[in-house]
């Protein structure tokens, strides 16, 4: 059974176009493959004021957006356009380079409203770092779901009580955004990866141990943990990838040259092949 090896504290900070979010203070190895995570909100716009994330570039990683509340409407430099409502999901996959925007609804920014979601940075593997780019727009309506007594699971990757996810991801990645009341969940985990709670309402027991809301917690080795109480949180799992990182803001590669590169093609109109 898993324990809690490390709890890291969050804070929130300004990020894109200007908008709240809270993050964990740190992202280090121990929480490979993940990059970021950022709670977007929750937030309450006046009509007129929503604002989200201008157009920018990414390469050598994917994004992962849940949106739980709210409308945003993304578009991309090769023509790509898509929403997302509550309970959607869009997994990007930027491989050798996109350049979009995530940004409020018309309807959403005309009217205002509630925007409360996630953002996950998850890092790619040398060998698809320069992949071919691709999207999987996810509506609430097709992401399963998992239910016991007094749990409720959302299976964004991965499976949980024998529900499996039906987005594809280039590695093993578990997503679950779990809902506890009065309930207790035991949670398969593959032993060879690397796993973290956050709990974002409420206040759970996760592996005997109380977090409360904002609490973020990596979890030690094994292949289960035990969470209770009445709250919701995501639990994320991935496979530690033993490779050097070279980060330069929305480029993740695997060494200087390779970001020094992303940078000339992005200023050269290149960033985004075939384009």
């Amino acid at each position: 059974m898993r324990s809690i090896a490390m709890r890291i504290p969050t804070r929130r900070v300004l990020e894109g176009g200007g908008f709240e979010v809270r993050r964990p203070a740190v992202m280090g190895a121990e929480m490979s493959p993940f990059l970021l995570l950022d709670e977007m909100g929750p937030t309450t716009w006046g009509p007129g004021e929503a604002i989200g994330a201008p157009s920018h570039p990414h390469r050598g990683f994917e994004t992962v957006t849940y949106l739980l509340n709210g409308n945003m409407e993304h578009r991309d430099s090769a023509g790509n356009s898509g929403s997302l409502g509550p309970g959607d999901v869009q997994w990007m996959t930027a491989g050798s380079g996109v350049i979009h925007s995530e940004l409020p609804s018309e309807e959403f920014l005309r009217e205002g409203g509630l925007i409360h979601g996630f953002q996950i940075w998850v890092n790619l593997p040398a060998e698809h770092k320069m992949m071919t780019p691709r999207y999987q727009d996810i509506p609430a309506s097709q992401i399963p779901v998992a239910e016991s007594e007094g749990v409720r699971v959302v299976v964004v990757a991965g499976e949980s009580l024998g529900v499996k996810a039906v987005i594809d991801t280039m590695i093993p990645i578990t997503y679950f955004d779990i809902s506890l009341q009065n309930g207790e969940l035991i949670q398969d985990i593959s032993s060879d990866l690397n796993a973290m709670v956050f709990v974002f309402d409420g206040k759970l027991e996760v592996a005997g141990e109380e977090v409360e809301d904002g609490g973020f917690v990596i979890l030690s080795a094994g292949s289960k943990v035990a969470l209770s109480g009445t709250g919701r949180c995501l639990l994320l799992a991935g496979p530690a990838l033993d490779e050097p990182i070279a980060r330069y803001g929305p480029f993740v590669m695997n060494t200087r040259d390779e970001i020094e590169q992303a940078v000339a093609d992005y200023h050269a109109g290149t960033l985004v092949q075939n384009s």
